[in-house]
Order: structure tokens, then C-alpha cells, then sequence
């Protein structure tokens, strides 16, 4: 699935990012997993409909700052390779709503501030990206639409239309993660800037303030019931002009940037995909060691004990992939390594959705409720496998590059014809 005939060594992690994981090991423990009921509690006083955040976050990405463990995602800011970050982001996975934002990696502001980072200018860069990088605001990344299917950019109507020193953007999106949090100040909108040019070079990609006219949050949709804090907001654009100079990248560059910010987005979420496997199993064993059905403790069912034995086997078949594909990107770049992050959005969810499921159902009632993580864990990995590109993209994609390769032997012809 890459351009190399072999696969890019596995290097020694560094001593720093060593230390880091241990660090970010005692702080998830120490205060990020404790701080989740008082994440929980303000959230029901508040009701679901607030998207205040609650104040245990300030706390804790204060904490994790002073601790060093912050913008780890950005090797331009952290010296840390994909690989040696993996490990680290799948232990802010373990608590999804509070590990990555505490350490100031989580999305959608990392693909923000990659793309500001790759792209921006200098004006740019200091008008958004420094305020994101110190946590001091949020954005939120405008592609999706409600009119046309999404998994294709190409399709995209909103249109961004030059008007002398200014650009006009009209249209609507939807499923914009992050909108809805006061902090969110901003927006990176796609649209197309000229519906005349070739397929791929027809959209772009600007900056829209979220307080420029003419924009308007008309709701955040909740998934799988569970409004979250951010929002993911349905977005109007009526006649909002900002200055070209908000231009992100080149005109026409929209879907190449949108790639570009995509990939390395796909790959972190399968990183922290991974922790909440992690939790799920260590939940299952949990379970299994301490109750008591029909006589005896679950863990000494054989069919219990097969679904510990499965889900281990999974995560590991499901992290080594992962690793690899973050390999592959400090070895040889985005590029080489597409097909690797692709083929790791649609196993790693995968995985994840089987080890959570069978803790669930070793659960019980507790399982499908409130009353543990579970249901929560379940509903944002699911619907994993439709953001940052569907299963169905992704296959399609690895499908044509499989058919594309040339074979490692040339068969002898017949060989394997079932009628000879």
C-alpha cells in the first residue's frame, strides 16, 4: 500500500518521548479519569442545550501545561515523531471528552492549526494560529453539507465569489464540530471559488471569523442523543464578506489542503480510537474478575473469556496498523503513507466498536445507560466510521489502489483457473 518494496523500520522511541508518555500516563490517571465527574455533573446542572465549557477543563489543560505536555501533536512544536506521539494521544483517548483537549491536541484545532502552520501566512499566523497553539480559543472546520453527500468533496455548493478586495461566501453547512463552544472564533470554510475549473481545483479554503455578518449557528445536532459540549452545528452563510487576504492557501488549492489537514486529522483520531479500546477492555476485565452469575465469577466463563481474548487480539492487530501508518508518515510523508491512514480509519473503529460492544454486553443494563462510559464511548466511535470520511470512501480508495499494483510474481497462466 506504499510506494517502498519494504516496510519503514520501526525506530527506538527517544528519552523524551519516553518521559512524556510516562507524564501523560500519571496525569490521565492522577487527574484527567478523577475529573470526569465533575465534567459529568456540570454538564447535567447546565443541561444539554448549554455549550459553556465546564470549568474542570481550564483546570486541566493548566495542569497539563505546567507538566509539559501540551501541542504534542505538532512535531514543529513538540520535536516528537507521528510514532513516538501515537502512544501518548491513545492515552488521552481513554477519557474522549477531556484527555485531548487538556493537552491541547484535540480536533477539529489540530487539523486548524496544521493547516495555519503548513499554509498561513504570517498575518494568519498570528492572528489565529498563536491564540491556538496557548489554548486561549477554538475553531471549527466548515466542509460538510446537508444538500449534497459529503464524502465527495467535489460535490460541495457553497460558493466563495470574489468582490473587489473581498470574498462572499453564501451557502450552508452542517456536522461543524466545535461551533458551538463560546470559545470557537473562528471557522475555516470550503467552498467553490470557481465551478468552471478542472474537478479538484474549483474549491477553497478561507478564514471567516465566526463573529463576521451574515454567519449564523442555526443549531447543534446532538449524536446518538448525547448533545456534546462543542456542538456539531448546522451553519448559514448569507452575503458574508471577509477580506481576501483571508484566503487560506492558494485559490483553487481547497481540496489539496483539505487532504492535507485530513490526513494527519484521521490519523490521531484512530491514535486516540485506540485508548478507549483500551478503557473498554479494562472495564470488561474489570467486570469479568469481580462478578458473580450462575455460581461463579463471569471471568470464569469460557465464553467471557473469549471475548477478552478477542478484543486483546484486536487492539493489537488494530495498534500495529495505526503504527505503522504513523511510521510511514515520519519515513516518507502524508502522501505515501494515504493508504495506510486509510486502511487504519476503517480497521481501527472497527476494532474499537467490537471491544466496546462486547463490554457492554458484559455489563448488562449498566452497559447501555448512564451509568458507565460505555454508551458514550460506543455512539462517538461510531460514528467515527462516517467522520473524516466514511468506511465506504476509504474502501473504495484502497480497492482501486490494490487493482492499480503490479503483482509481486507473475503467475504462470491458469494457475489458479478452478475449471482447469
Amino acid at each position: 500500500m506504499t510506494g517502498s518494496s519494504m516496510y519503514p523500520a520501526f525506530p527506538a522511541p527517544s528519552e523524551r518521548a519516553v518521559q512524556l508518555f510516562d507524564e501523560m500516563r500519571r496525569f490521565v490517571e492522577d487527574e484527567v479519569l478523577p475529573a470526569e465527574e465533575a465534567y459529568e455533573r456540570y454538564r447535567e446542572e447546565v443541561g444539554p442545550d448549554d455549550h459553556e465549557v465546564p470549568p474542570v477543563v481550564e483546570e486541566l489543560k493548566k495542569k497539563a501545561r505546567d507538566r509539559g505536555l501540551w501541542n504534542l501533536f505538532l512535531p514543529h512544536e513538540s520535536g516528537l515523531t507521528q510514532l513516538e506521539y501515537a502512544p501518548i494521544a491513545e492515552l488521552s483517548g481513554w477519557s474522549p471528552e477531556l484527555g485531548p483537549e487538556a493537552i491541547n491536541c484535540g480536533a477539529p484545532d489540530t487539523g486548524t492549526m496544521e493547516l495555519l502552520h503548513l499554509v498561513g501566512t504570517p498575518e494568519q499566523q498570528q492572528a489565529w494560529l498563536t491564540p491556538l497553539l496557548k489554548g486561549e480559543i477554538r475553531s471549527a472546520f466548515a466542509m460538510t453539507e446537508p444538500a449534497v453527500a459529503s464524502s465527495d468533496a467535489t460535490n460541495i455548493e457553497t460558493r466563495i465569489e470574489r468582490d473587489g478586495d473581498e470574498y462572499v461566501v453564501n451557502g450552508r453547512k452542517w456536522w461543524i464540530s466545535g461551533a458551538a463552544d463560546p470559545r470557537c472564533r473562528v471557522l475555516i470554510v470550503m467552498g467553490k471559488t470557481d465551478p468552471t475549473a478542472a474537478t479538484h481545483r474549483q474549491q477553497s479554503m478561507l478564514i471567516v471569523p465566526m463573529d463576521t455578518p451574515g454567519l449564523k449557528v442555526e443549531r447543534s445536532y446532538p449524536v446518538f442523543g448525547r448533545q456534546d459540549q462543542h456542538g456539531h452545528c448546522m451553519i448559514s452563510f448569507t452575503d458574508v464578506r471577509v477580506p481576501v487576504t483571508n484566503l487560506l492557501g492558494e485559490e483553487g488549492g481547497g481540496f489539496a489542503a483539505a487532504q492535507m489537514r485530513l490526513g494527519p486529522g484521521r490519523i490521531h483520531h484512530v491514535m486516540r480510537a485506540l485508548g478507549a479500546g483500551e478503557r473498554a477492555l479494562a472495564m470488561m476485565v474489570e467486570r469479568a474478575r469481580t462478578r458473580t452469575a450462575f455460581g461463579g465469577l463471569l471471568a470464569e466463563q469460557s465464553s467471557v473469556r473469549e471475548k477478552i481474548a478477542e478484543s486483546r487480539i484486536e487492539l493489537e492487530q488494530a495498534r500495529a496498523l495505526c503504527h505503522l501508518a504513523a511510521r510511514t508518515i515520519d519515513a516518507e510523508g502524508n502522501k505515501a503513507a494515504r493508504h495506510y491512514i486509510a486502511a487504519a480509519k476503517v480497521a481501527v473503529p472497527r476494532a474499537v466498536l467490537n471491544v466496546i460492544d462486547r463490554a457492554i454486553q458484559i455489563h448488562g443494563g449498566a452497559g447501555v445507560s448512564d451509568a458507565t462510559v460505555l454508551s458514550s464511548l460506543y455512539g462517538w466511535h461510531r460514528a467515527m466510521r462516517i467522520f473524516d470520511g466514511p468506511d465506504e470512501a476509504h474502501l473504495t480508495t484502497l480497492g482501486r489502489a490494490e487493482l492499480s499494483r503490479d503483482p509481486l510474481f507473475t503467475l504462470p497462466r491458469g494457475l489458479h483457473d478452478q475449471f482447469r
